[in-house]
């Protein structure tokens, strides 16, 4: 028997999603700044200075990002949890997850998004998964090209993030400022 999935399956991938983020947006811009000290000392082979972001460009991808998850939370809504966009959006949300929590371990420290992976990431993307199932919803089992693709969107997101912001570190001029 097919049950109906409920939006807070669907739609509350989108709702995770912003707590997650509104974590990243707090943090990220001002996290890349103090962190690269330590960062360049435990791995100085990694081109820090060009993982410096602004705050503009944070919050440009994060905008970007948000729109992906939009419209993988509505097509989940329209099919009932069935359809493979928001299927691999949930995939690649939960993996999410984990990487922050491993990065948080290679780092030795905090970094963006840490705290509300294990306490909203992972547990709902666990929770929606056991939902789909016992809704009868068909799911990919371990959808492997979904989560190959996540780090490629990350990448596209902030690559025009990138391109709308100028380079990374630079801060949006005010009229009237120098």
């Amino acid at each position: 028997m097919v049950e109906r999935v409920p939006a807070t399956v669907t739609w509350g991938l989108f709702a995770a999603w912003v707590v997650h983020d509104a974590e990243e947006l707090a943090t990220m811009a001002r996290w890349s700044r103090s962190a690269r000290p330590r960062l360049e000392r435990l791995f100085p082979p990694v081109p820090w200075e060009r993982l410096e972001v602004s705050q503009a460009h944070v919050t440009v991808a994060i905008g970007l990002m948000g729109a992906v998850m939009a419209a993988a939370s509505a097509e989940g809504a329209r099919t009932g949890g069935r359809s493979p966009l928001f299927q691999a959006a949930l995939a690649g949300f939960g993996a999410h997850g984990v990487v922050h929590l491993a990065q948080a371990a290679l780092t030795r420290g905090y970094t963006p998004g840490v705290v509300t992976s294990p306490l909203v990431v992972i547990p709902f993307s666990v929770w929606a998964w056991r939902r789909l199932k016992a809704a009868g919803v068909p799911v990919d089992a371990g959808p492997p090209a979904s989560l190959a693709a996540f780090p490629v969107l990350a990448a596209a997101v902030h690559g025009l993030a990138h391109a709308l912001t100028g380079r990374g570190r630079t801060r949006i001029r005010r009229p009237g400022r120098a």
